[in-house]
């Protein structure tokens, strides 16, 4: 699956063209990441520089990778989900060149080895959707860790492991959390994960939300754009959650608050988005009414305990691409999509491509801000400059043709000094 001039490992080569013309149409929508290409093909701030990236390979990933490679770096890249790439993006990004290993339907055992082959590439900076990369290097090859510059993530899930790294004295590079970004967390996880994730659970199962219960598990930005969307569509949701604030804050949007235990008896729908483990166990399973759907909007695969599940199950039979039918002791019968992995990937196309255009802005432009203060920035999990999240908002106000209003130095002097009262 490779030659002397590429170095790939896709699925088929052949859907190269098929790839060209989704990342074409997804340019057509990112218009503010192409912004940030144009400056970067002038000014090449990445000449020389090794970047691996763990990112969904997506048309909208691709777009990233080529702005980068517009600003002089030199990419390897494979998948962070082993349902998520799109295969036919993966081969037109290798028939360009470029370094991906990637492709739907990854083993465990496979996935790790593309990841692997990342980390052969010997990275400068990386570039994570879940933090996989960044702990393949620190626990399997420390050794490269004195020429990483530092590195970004994509995603919550990542952050709450940085963190934990951050915490254990494990953590030996800086890492910018780009999810942090009111750019990314309060749009693509809003406004992203909202839509793709039902988008992903309606390509699965064709089924009608109208009238449905919709359990959705997590109430933290991915949860309030999923109950809102599943809300739209003519559900009834239960919000499910551990924190109390977001507990409240549902039942102020208006939704019914209700603890996991009792919400698996009503639901018709669930989906998943905490970030935890098991927040819907075999227990709440065998609680279940006949012909329930569950669907994870989370990151890694274990928000549904799907492996209990398949231990305790009379028989489970794939009964559509991404649908799998399991039949309980109890006689009844419940639904997982997309083998409880990421359903907005793997069983859909991710966020629409304007809501990564601002995400993958952040990624860009943290890359930059990495090299810019190479050596200054604390070994710590680090939040990207105010000002450069503002810019990424001005950016796509441009492209859309919004105008905004801008202070005048009175009201710049009013909001900045104390002495004026009533």
């Amino acid at each position: 699956m490779a030659n002397t001039k590429l170095e790939y490992k896709v699925k088929d080569i052949s859907l190269a063209e098929q790839g060209r013309k989704n990342i074409a149409w997804a340019e057509t929508h990112m218009k503010a990441l192409l912004e940030v290409r144009k400056r970067f093909e002038k000014e090449k701030p990445f000449k020389g520089i090794r970047i691996g990236m763990a990112l969904h390979v997506t048309k909208e990933t691709a777009v990233l990778v080529k702005t980068l490679i517009a600003g002089g770096a030199d990419v390897a890249i494979c998948s962070c989900n082993p349902l998520s790439t799109q295969d036919d993006v993966a081969a037109a990004l290798a028939l360009d060149g470029i370094k991906v290993y990637a492709w739907k339907g990854e083993t465990t055992e496979e996935y790790y080895q593309n990841l692997r082959s990342v980390v052969a590439f010997k990275p400068q900076i990386t570039i994570d959707d879940g933090c996989d990369l960044v702990n393949e290097i620190h626990t399997k090859n420390p050794e490269l860790i004195k020429d990483i510059v530092g590195g970004c993530e994509e995603t919550t899930t990542g952050v709450i492991r940085l963190k934990a790294m951050r915490k254990e004295g494990a953590l030996k590079y800086p890492v910018i959390a780009v999810n942090d970004n009111k750019t990314k967390h309060l749009v693509d996880n809003y406004y992203g994960t909202g839509q793709s994730a039902l988008d992903g659970v309606i390509r699965a199962t064709n089924v009608l939300f109208a009238g449905k219960t919709v359990v959705v598990v997590g109430y933290g930005d991915c949860g309030k754009g999923v109950s809102l969307r599943a809300k739209g569509l003519g559900a009834n949701v239960i919000v499910t959650e551990a924190d109390a604030f977001r507990a409240l804050q549902a039942h102020l949007d208006g939704f019914r608050v209700m603890p996991i235990s009792e919400a698996s008896k009503i639901g018709d729908i669930f989906i998943t988005v905490t970030g935890g483990k098991h927040v819907i166990s075999s227990e709440h399973m065998n609680l279940m009414k006949d012909g329930a759907i569950l669907a994870n909007a989370g990151h890694f695969n274990v928000e549904i305990d799907v492996e209990s599940l398949k231990k305790t199950a009379r028989s489970v039979i794939r009964i559509r691409p991404f649908i799998d039918e399991y039949s309980l002791a109890n006689g009844r019968r419940i639904y997982i999509c997309a083998e409880g992995r990421l359903v907005n990937l793997a069983a859909a196309e991710g966020h629409p491509s304007e809501v990564m255009s601002m995400s993958f802005c952040g990624e860009a432009l943290a890359v930059e801000h990495l090299l810019k203060n190479r050596g200054r920035l604390p070994v710590d999990v680090i939040q990207l400059p105010a000002d450069i999240d503002d810019k990424i908002s001005r950016l796509q106000l441009k492209v859309s043709g919004i105008d905004i209003d801008s202070l005048t130095e009175e009201q710049r002097k009013y909001i900045s000094e104390w002495r004026e009262g009533t």
